[in-house]
This record gives C-alpha cells, sequence and structure tokens, in this order.
C-alpha cells in the first residue's frame, strides 16, 4: 500500500471489539466526530451478548427494569451507525504497531491492514469459551442435553433441569427458566451462592427451583441424551441420583488476551492496565470494560460505558490538544450539529 493510499485510509480512531462497549465507544466517537472504524473477530457485533446469552434478560442496565441481551445489542447498535462509522466483521485483530505520532497499523488474522491514529480496545475479556464440566461423558453429552450456552430459553420449557454454577449466570438462567421448565435442581459446589443478593433471595424463595449447596455433578446417565445425573455432597460424601431432560452448566468461562500479549501492551492477570485517561503503556492506545484494569474497576456494562467515554474523550484530545476532553452534554452537540446540516 503506497503512501498516499495509507493516508486517505487513516481514521481517527479504530475500536477493536464490538460488544456493548466497543459498540457504545463507536457511537461516542461519531458524537465527537472522529472518523470510526470498528473491527470484530465473530461474524455479528455484541460480543458475548449475542454470542452466548441474546435471550437472557439483563436488569442493570440504567433506564431499563429489564432487557433481553439482543435487544440491547440492537439499541446500541442503531446508535451507533447514526454517523455512519465503518464496522467490518470476521476481522480478529492479531498485531499492532505503533510506527510514529498519530500512526498506528493493524494487522488482522486474514493479512488485511487497517491504519488509524488512535486505538480503543474493548475486546471484553478477551477470547472467551465456556468452562467445561469435568465429569465423564461430558464431552460425549454436550448438545445432547448437557449445555453450556442458552440461545432458545423455549427448548427447555416443560423440562426436568440440572443447573450447575453460583455466580450471576447461572442464577439469571435459573429464574429466566423458572416460569417454563417443569422443575428445576440448582447445585453449587459452595457454601453460598456469590451472585446478587436479589437473585440469590428470588432463587431460596422460589417454589420451583430446589437448591443444592456443596454439591457438584458427579456423573450423567444416558445413552443418546441426557436421562439422569448423580450429584454428591462434597462435605459428607452423600450421593444422589434423579431423571432430568437437559444439564445446563454456567460455571465460567476460560479467557485469554490471546495476541493482545504480543503488542508490548502492559497486562496483569488477563487484563490491560491503564491510566486515569484509559491510555495504556502506548501513545494513542486506549482500552475500555472489562479488558480494562484501573483502581476500583467493576466489571459492569454500565461502567463500561463510562470507561468508553473516557477513552474516546482522551483519544479525541490526543489527536487534536485544542479539543476539550469534556466536550459538553450529548444533547447540545446534537442541536449544534442539526442547526449545522441545515445551514450547509
Amino acid at each position: 500500500m503506497d503512501e498516499q493510499t495509507q493516508k486517505d485510509d487513516l481514521y481517527d480512531i479504530t475500536i477493536i471489539g464490538a460488544g456493548p462497549i466497543g459498540l457504545y465507544a463507536t457511537y461516542y466517537a461519531g458524537l465527537r466526530d472522529m472518523k470510526v472504524k470498528t473491527l470484530e473477530s465473530l461474524s455479528q457485533v455484541g460480543g458475548q451478548l449475542n454470542a452466548l446469552y441474546p435471550k437472557k434478560y439483563i436488569y442493570d442496565i440504567p433506564g431499563y427494569p429489564k432487557i433481553l441481551a439482543e435487544e440491547l445489542v440492537w439499541n446500541l447498535q442503531a446508535q451507533a451507525i447514526q454517523y455512519k462509522p465503518e464496522i467490518i466483521t470476521e476481522q480478529k485483530v492479531v498485531d499492532l504497531q505503533v510506527r510514529e505520532p498519530l500512526s498506528i497499523a493493524l494487522t488482522t488474522e486474514k493479512g488485511d491492514k487497517h491504519f488509524t491514529k488512535t486505538v480503543v480496545i474493548s475486546a471484553g475479556a478477551g477470547a472467551f469459551m465456556p468452562r467445561k464440566l469435568a465429569v465423564p461423558d461430558a464431552a460425549a453429552m454436550e448438545g445432547r442435553g448437557l449445555y453450556y450456552v442458552v440461545h432458545h430459553p423455549e427448548d427447555f420449557r416443560d423440562r426436568r433441569l440440572l443447573i450447575i454454577g453460583g455466580g450471576d449466570s447461572a442464577l439469571d438462567w435459573s429464574l429466566t427458566l423458572e416460569p417454563i421448565a417443569r422443575e428445576i435442581a440448582h447445585i453449587h459446589m459452595l457454601k453460598q451462592f456469590r451472585g446478587h443478593e436479589d437473585s440469590v433471595r428470588k432463587l431460596m424463595q422460589s417454589k420451583k427451583i430446589k437448591t443444592y449447596i456443596h454439591h457438584q455433578l458427579k456423573e450423567i446417565h444416558g445413552e443418546e441424551h441426557v436421562e439422569a445425573v448423580t450429584i454428591v455432597n462434597n462435605v459428607d460424601g452423600s450421593e444422589m441420583t434423579f431423571e432430568v431432560d437437559a444439564v445446563l452448566s454456567f460455571i465460567g468461562f476460560i479467557t485469554n488476551l490471546g495476541p493482545i500479549k504480543n503488542w508490548g501492551i502492559e497486562t496483569e492477570r488477563n487484563a490491560i492496565q491503564v491510566d486515569q485517561t484509559m491510555q495504556t503503556n502506548l501513545p494513542g492506545v486506549f482500552a475500555a470494560g472489562d479488558v480494562a484494569s484501573h483502581p476500583g474497576k467493576l466489571k459492569l456494562i454500565s461502567t463500561g460505558f463510562a470507561d468508553a467515554a473516557v477513552a474516546v474523550n482522551n483519544a479525541k484530545h490526543f489527536i487534536e490538544p485544542k479539543a476539550r476532553v469534556y466536550p459538553g452534554h450529548s444533547s447540545h452537540k446534537i442541536v449544534k450539529k442539526k442547526k449545522q446540516t441545515e445551514s450547509e
């Protein structure tokens, strides 16, 4: 690619990752009159929300008593495309090179090159995959009654379910499936569930969900499909076998920053270290959302939105030192833009 072509294809900001935080960063960069490109490794935007639990309700998004994950993604995408960014899916970035001030080269797995003045990495927890069960025949039963992801809750209507896990995902799915499942047994290996207090309270008060703390799955029974399970009390060793139609396991994810670790960015415990401006140790390279780590960090979608706004505003200032980091309220900017458009 010649120098003129690189100049023409040079974007103000490139967002790596089109999950909820990346989509919001895309919108906010457009709001600040930046030329925006967003690269997503998966075939669709939305990150884990679309890939793992599109039909799950989310309860802690400001302004929504509850909202389906896929609906939140749709709204964020509609918001993001207002300023006509370039959003490209199936583009996994494998290399990042800061060549000179305001000149960063990105290379994808397919060998495509992207050039940008600044970058915001919003890759969630990096590459992710559900943590698999380490019990006999688990691999053979996957997709035949054993599931790590729920795409269609209606598949479990009138079914007898075993749900495994003590965190928010496991609790949320128990409560989501409670109205439609025939019965639910919910096991957790520890003494206490680790989800939000309100979810734990609802779980314990449910008349349909039977909870078993200090219990683990020992064995899955069935030939062509899951037919029954044996669970074991990890305190006294007692066992219980009962019939189920499906096992849903939500015991966390195995995450990996992947190629990001080779970009010269300071990381710790699978997270990117950032300062108060969300900038990494590389000039012009920022991070936002779960992938970013800073003092007092909370891994919530709502706080990730704030990360994105901070990162984009500081990226704008990095490109244009005279530009204010705090640009004012969006309502004022949108009215101003509308007046400018009408006068042209």
